[in-house]
């Protein structure tokens, strides 16, 4: 089964997730579509959307996959930190505690414009760190840009105690969400991945 998978994000982690599966995506950049107020999962959900059907417009076919992920701690939404120092202030604040993971998702097909949608979440609890510890994470530079101020999937695993839920969620997108929604248009990504191994 041939299908052209469209990842409306800029995100090099979630790319690097479907080609390690063996699935060749085109990755769009969909622009600062994003809003940051209101209920985490509404927020997470309304981004993924604007990012599908901003990337739909230069679409007649395919399927786009909207993802957005953020972090809600203390019922609020933890934004991306932009800078070193806003990885350490931001660590400061959730070292010892648990927060929630969101990824909205959304699979857009550009030839109808049918949408499937779902939200998954993941609680991180992250370890009692000390301020040299997460002095030296911040300077090492790698979760500049990221929600939550830290990246699972490279050092910032070290700073996790444990996780409850989906890791793949964490690193940005949800494999066995969007596997499920996928499947709602007849697509499989086992199937896919088989395919274009010539299995």
């Amino acid at each position: 089964m041939r299908v052209k998978l469209i990842l409306a994000s800029k995100s090099p982690a979630r790319r690097r997730i479907l080609e390690g599966l063996g699935i060749p995506i085109e990755a769009v950049d969909p622009g600062e579509v994003e809003e940051g107020c209101g209920e985490p999962c509404r927020v997470a959900l309304e981004n993924a959307r604007r990012k599908a059907l901003k990337v739909a417009e230069g679409f007649d076919e395919g399927l786009i996959i909207g993802a957005d992920t953020l972090i809600s701690h203390g019922g609020g939404i933890i934004g991306k930190s932009r800078s070193r120092g806003e990885v350490a202030e931001t660590l400061r604040l959730l070292r010892g505690s648990s927060h929630r993971v969101i990824t909205g998702l959304v699979v857009l097909d550009a030839a109808s414009g049918r949408m499937e949608e779902g939200v998954e979440e993941t609680v991180v609890y992250m370890r009692e760190l000390s301020d040299d510890e997460i002095d030296l994470y911040a300077s090492i530079g790698e979760s500049v840009g990221r929600a939550g101020g830290y990246a699972i999937q490279g050092l910032g695993a070290l700073l996790v105690d444990r996780i409850e839920g989906c890791y793949y969620n964490v690193v940005g997108l949800p494999l066995r969400l969007l596997d499920e929604l996928l499947r709602r248009f007849g697509v499989s990504l086992l199937e896919v991945a088989a395919n274009y191994r010539g299995l």
